[in-house]
């Protein structure tokens, strides 16, 4: 999908200029703009709050209600979908990288419990020295930071257990809170198609002029 920006050239010519400045152009997507941003909220929240959504009912509401054409409503209703689409589909994967990230702390954190488990009870027999196969995780002392491996083992299990229990409260606080999409203040979409001229009737661009 082709997006297009518009940049006012510089300089531009005095006799494309209004009072105020501005090209024709420049009004009238000035003007536009607050009528497909109005629109498409009220279409992002039909979308996001009604199970039921028919297109061309829908299609009317937005021409009688706002004005504007048959074409402009239908870029309204795609460009309204898509973010709610969007939306939709970057909940769900942030879900699944929030869980993929739980699933790893749960299975590093049972590993390092499970390795103190082990050492406690290996140093819990009289004769450990003797022992032929040895400790899994033997007693070390660090000069530099003055504390055992096994101090610093349970420290990284207590954070291990904090970042756990905090990203098991933002999944369940992701799956109560409602999905929220974005609406840019100044936008416009206009809906093309591959059988029409320049791709689009309604706004066209031929390299050198936008002609909407």
């Amino acid at each position: 999908m082709a997006t297009l920006t518009y940049c006012k050239g510089l300089p531009t010519p005095v006799h494309e200029l209004n009072e105020l400045g501005f090209t024709d152009f420049e009004m009238f997507l000035e003007a536009y703009a607050p009528i497909f941003r109005a629109a498409s909220i009220e279409t992002v929240n039909h979308l996001l709050f009604n199970t039921e959504f028919k297109k061309s009912e829908w299609n009317t509401h937005l021409q009688q209600t706002y004005g504007i054409n048959k074409r402009h409503a239908n870029g309204v209703i795609s460009s309204a979908k898509g973010r709610v689409d969007g939306a939709k589909e970057h909940r769900i994967l942030h879900m699944k990288a929030l869980e993929g990230k739980i699933k790893s702390i749960g299975a590093g954190l049972k590993k390092a419990e499970r390795k103190l488990v082990l050492a406690r009870k290996f140093y819990a027999n009289k004769k450990w020295h003797k022992s032929k196969t040895g400790c899994n995780f033997p007693l070390a002392c660090s000069l530099q930071y003055q504390s055992t491996n096994w101090q610093n083992l349970r420290f990284q299990i207590h954070n291990k257990k904090r970042k756990l229990t905090l990203l098991i409260n933002r999944v369940e606080h992701l799956r109560l809170l409602p999905v929220k999409v974005f609406i840019p203040p100044c936008d416009i979409f206009v809906v093309g198609s591959k059988d029409e001229s320049f791709g689009n009737q309604v706004c066209q661009w031929d390299g050198d002029k936008i002609t909407f």
